[in-house]
């Protein structure tokens, strides 16, 4: 509640505090005029309106800043102190007698100004919200204080005479005998320290903005702008000053320039208020792109002139300075638009990037992807370029298969453009550049001019990408075809060397024994032998023949196979419904082959794992597909449960062939086992599939 009635009482106050300082600071005036003042003594009226004008409105729109505190009280200061002056003037030296206490309104002018100063000195420290830069500034804000009221009570009693009020003298009423030389060095002290105090204050403001964001970058660009602007007018104020024949630094007796600083100082002010209630008033990005083109395109053209004249006047006598003016004006008008095209192009380049060419971003954009030789880079290569383009504090790209490459630090809300190359292949994440909170809408458009291009190099890396790994595939895919192709040859050796050798030669061992010893019963018996060891000799050929391929695929054909298989169905399995077209297309043998192979392993593991009553079998033609389905009504597998060996070769026989093989299953639910597998094959040199099983 107090804090409620402070701010209603200071929003108050902050308005007559204003009205009564601009009503002295007309006042002064009037009084100046009267007095004979000449107008360059009136431009420093300049900062006490604008000190007034702004303190108030700061302190009627954000009470508990102390700037507007602190503006108002020094635009106060001055104003009394000038008003005060101008009246002892007027009633002491103008027209003596002619106002009542004159002389004693003079007192004022002798320590005034020590507040009025150490007010403005004090403004940094509390810039922009009103909070101090940092706790250990407060004892030295203390001590300018201290030392601020030391001087104004010493220079209060300080004897002698008001310098100001001259040539009739007008002592100090309160003056204290013996206390000059106190007062003399608490005044200097006093605005020695409000002048350290100044510069390491706004010293320090710049070195915070360094690091600083958002509003409190752009508030500080204010006042830094407002400050150059001042530096620049007072170098121009020096240069006239050492060049107009006068003693002094600045120029003598010169209204337009004291004018001038007289409102590069205020300016300043006016910068305070405007970084502190409106800093998003105008871009003030382009108030110093516009500022930093004209100044520096003012000099340029305004040196290029006087060195014309001054190089041709040096050869001409004075009666040809017409021609001499006229050639410097025609170089400084040929020279003016290619410089400020140059000028403004360079100036944009520093403050906003590349955004105002686009073509020239593009190209080098271009120009980087063609001198890019390992893809892995393009990422890199891309977010680079967009990054020193536009001079953004954070660039990422994020391809939609979870690769990514980033520069800068993530914002919170980062901007994000989709990348696309006929399809969503990622996305271009991006921050604004440091001190802003959003990309403009020139950004915005050469950013997605430059995301169609990221986007396309992008898909050519995932096409990369991709031919790489399904290269990579085919590799492993022909060294397991080799290795399963030496392990079926392997399992034949051993079954011929191992079985149908031996029993060849022992047949034909017996078979020659039997020769000679000729007819009888013994040699009945041994042919007998011969007889039953040549039947087993074809039943182990018959396996292996099995082995390579179902010979009921000879035969009967994919459907008719299966019917064949189901058909010696043990009478205890599961019931088994099968369907199939009345004809099917002449399908590849390795097709056959692995489908047959698939279905009779899904049939195995429904009789032995699955505990099912129904089988159901279905072979169906889809374009150049054939389409495999097993599905059994049993109890399904439960969740993790690991695939065993006859899952992976059902995987493995369809993934051979270009197909794919799908099982899907849940508790309570049974298990579909699902091969899609190709009608057509192109010829290869490779081995018959079928040889592998």
């Amino acid at each position: 509640m107090t804090t409620d009635r402070t701010a209603r009482w200071a929003r108050q106050a902050a308005w007559p505090l204003c009205g009564l300082t601009l009503l002295l600071t007309a006042a002064a005036i009037w009084l100046a005029v009267l007095n004979g003042a000449p107008a360059s003594d009136l431009s420093h009226h300049l900062l006490v309106v604008a000190s007034a004008v702004v303190g108030g409105l700061i302190t009627a729109h954000r009470p508990g800043n102390p700037v507007g505190w602190l503006a108002l009280t020094s635009g106060l200061c001055f104003a009394l102190q000038e008003a005060c002056g101008q009246y002892a003037a007027h009633g002491v030296v103008v027209d003596p007698g002619s106002l009542p206490f004159a002389a004693a309104l003079a007192w004022p002018q002798n320590w005034l100004w020590i507040p009025g100063n150490a007010a403005i000195a004090l403004i940094p420290a509390f810039f922009p919200d009103g909070r101090l830069l940092s706790p250990r500034w407060r004892p030295v804000v203390w001590t300018v204080v201290a030392l601020t009221v030391l001087a104004v009570v010493t220079n209060a009693v300080r004897p002698g005479d008001n310098e100001q009020i001259y040539p009739v003298s007008a002592p100090n009423p309160l003056g204290v005998t013996g206390w000059q030389p106190v007062a003399d060095t608490t005044g200097t002290l006093a605005i020695l320290a409000s002048a350290v105090f100044l510069f390491a204050a706004g010293g320090t403001v710049v070195w915070q903005a360094r690091k600083a964001r958002g509003a409190r970058r752009q508030q500080v660009k204010w006042l830094g702008y407002a400050v150059g602007l001042s530096v620049l007018v007072v170098a121009g104020r020096l240069v006239v000053g050492l060049t107009d024949g006068h003693p002094g630094l600045f120029p003598y007796e010169n209204a337009v320039w004291d004018f001038a600083g007289g409102a590069s100082v205020s300016l300043v002010l006016v910068a305070l208020g405007i970084a502190i209630l409106k800093h998003q008033l105008f871009d003030i990005d382009l108030l110093i792109s516009r500022t930093a083109v004209f100044v520096t395109l003012s000099a340029c053209v305004g040196g290029a002139y006087v060195l014309v004249v001054g190089l041709l006047g040096a050869g001409f006598d004075t009666s040809a300075s017409l021609p001499v003016s006229f050639a410097g004006a025609a170089v400084a008008a040929l020279i003016f638009a290619p410089l400020r095209h140059w000028l403004q192009r360079r100036v944009n380049i520093l403050v906003y990037g590349e955004r105002d060419d686009p073509y020239a971003v593009l190209a080098r954009l271009g120009q980087r992807l063609e001198q890019t030789q390992d893809s892995s880079a393009v990422l890199s290569t891309s977010t680079a370029t967009v990054r020193e383009a536009l001079q953004l504090s954070y660039v990422e790209i994020q391809t939609v298969d979870g690769r990514s490459y980033r520069l800068g630090t993530p914002p919170a809300d980062p901007v994000r453009i989709p990348l696309v190359a006929g399809e969503p292949v990622g996305d271009l994440l991006l921050g604004p550049r440091s001190g802003e909170v959003s990309l403009g809408d020139r950004e915005l458009r050469l950013l997605a001019d430059l995301a169609r291009h990221i986007g396309v190099a992008v898909q050519a890396v995932r096409a990369l990408d991709r031919a790489q790994s399904l290269a990579a595939d085919l590799q492993r895919s022909r060294e397991h075809l080799v290795v399963a192709r030496e392990e079926e040859r392997r399992r034949l050796r051993r079954d011929l060397h191992d079985g149908l050798g031996p029993t060849l030669a022992g047949l034909t061992m017996r078979a020659e024994v039997a020769q000679e010893i000729g007819p009888g019963e013994q040699a009945n018996r041994m042919l007998e032998e011969i007889v039953v060891d040549a039947r087993t000799a074809v039943a182990d050929v018959r396996r292996l023949v099995d082995g390579l391929r179902p010979p009921a695929l000879d035969t009967m054909g994919l459907a008719g196979a299966l019917r064949s298989h189901i058909a010696a169905w043990p009478a205890a399995g599961p019931r088994v419904v099968f369907e199939a077209p009345e004809t099917l297309p002449a399908l590849p043998a390795a097709t056959e082959v692995a489908a047959y192979r698939i279905a009779v392993e899904a049939l195995n593991n429904a009789r032995k794992h699955a505990r099912a009553d129904t089988v159901e079998v279905r072979l169906t033609i889809t374009g150049e597909q054939l389409r495999l389905d097993v599905h059994d009504d049993g109890r399904g597998r439960q969740p993790g449960q690991p695939d065993g060996v006859g899952m992976h070769s059902m995987h493995e026989r369809a993934d051979e062939l270009g197909g794919e093989c799908t099982v899907t299953s849940a508790p309570g639910t049974g298990t579909r086992v699902t091969a899609i597998l190709p009608t057509t094959t192109e010829e290869t040199d490779g081995p018959d599939p079928g040889a592998a099983g």
